[in-house]
């Protein structure tokens, strides 16, 4: 299969019309949102959504989110709460998704057999003329090899996805670089995955919104993931991937590095403009400031796929504090380590001994 890129930059109308055919003769593009790009079919058409898991290798199991242009759009997909009304009034279009029961005209293959469904207005111009120009609900997962850092460019779908879909829209690089938020409103409202609607912004809304405990850790056994980015490992580069946390970041990323190169390992750093200057001597990536965690939102899923370029086979990022934006990257750095986390230089050696 071709795949061919349309700049929206440059051709808007025929990218929204060639992608709008695309969807509504049942196949699947690719699109920018503000988060991340997006790999859409037409939501109602099992047949279009099952292209998407073939093509991205994704796990049934694993539900979609629908976007919508519109909030009044939802109204046919799911039951429609005060609280979910007042968070889309408050939020959309923009990065947040919701999970409201759904209703019967949601195939089960959307939602992985769920009695939930997830919905989002995204606020990206080019998402919200493919989906108005296509008159269908979208559901879209990331647009990259399922458990690959999600795509943040268009150059980052092509080199996952070339050849497997026929088209790619252009829109540049994403605003966010993350995914959306993800809040339950089934039972006591708890978000699910962090994103850049932080669990503060929703509660000033609607009163108190839970962290799940799965946004920084695993799953337990058994227990079902009820929004994308919960069960599988997710956000990961080929390279082993660790994170240096604690009182003293980079001292413990300096030793993390020095185990892996002493090991014959070619390593790198995803450093801050603050802690760069210790690292005199040692590769690393200069990706956010850690007084502003939206940077390293922003350049986290590029950097991993830049180190992957250059054949990195251990990359060490930089723990976060875990609140507001720094939850949200932490949510993916710990998804992407696979929960392999250094809280001291004198840890680096056992933990660089544990198996993969």
């Amino acid at each position: 299969m071709e795949t061919i890129c349309i700049d929206l930059n440059k051709e808007f109308e025929k990218g929204i019309e060639e992608g709008a055919r695309l969807i509504q003769q049942g196949d699947v593009v690719a699109f920018p949102t503000e988060t991340v790009y997006g790999l859409g079919a037409n939501a109602l058409d099992e047949k279009a959504v099952a292209k998407i898991f073939a093509a991205k290798g994704r796990p049934n199991d694993n539900p979609l989110i629908l976007h919508v242009s519109d909030p009044t759009e939802v109204d046919a997909l799911a039951e429609v709460t005060g609280q979910a009304k007042r968070l889309m009034d408050a939020f959309w279009p923009g990065p947040l998704t919701v999970i409201l029961k759904k209703k019967d005209i949601v195939p089960p293959a959307a939602t992985a057999n769920l009695p939930t469904v997830a919905v989002r207005m995204p606020q990206n111009a080019g998402a919200l003329s493919l989906i108005r120009a296509s008159g269908v609900p979208i559901a879209a997962p990331s647009a990259n090899t399922s458990g690959r850092p999600s795509p943040t460019t268009a150059q980052h779908v092509l080199a996952d996805l070339s050849g497997k879909i026929p088209l790619v829209l252009d829109g540049g690089p994403c605003k966010w670089g993350l995914e959306s938020t993800v809040v339950t409103l089934v039972g006591d409202p708890a978000v699910l995955r962090p994103g850049a609607i932080t669990p503060g912004m929703l509660s000033a809304v609607i009163g108190e919104v839970k962290i799940a405990p799965a946004a920084l850790a695993p799953l337990k056994e058994g227990e079902t993931a009820a929004s994308p980015g919960m069960k599988y490992r997710h956000y990961a580069p080929r390279a082993r991937v660790y994170i240096a946390a604690g009182e003293d970041v980079a001292a413990t990323a300096a030793a993390l590095y020095d185990g892996c190169v002493a090991r014959g390992q070619k390593a790198c750093i995803l450093a801050s403009r603050q802690t760069c200057g210790f690292y005199a001597g040692r590769v690393y990536d200069i990706i956010g400031d850690r007084t502003a965690p939206e940077t390293f939102c922003a350049k986290l899923f590029a950097a991993l796929r830049r180190a992957d370029g250059a054949n990195f086979q251990s990359i060490i990022l930089e723990a976060l504090p875990a609140d507001a934006l720094g939850l949200a990257y932490m949510n993916r750095a710990l998804r992407a380590a696979g929960f392999r986390v250094c809280t001291s230089p004198n840890e680096a050696q056992s933990i660089l001994e544990e198996q993969p």
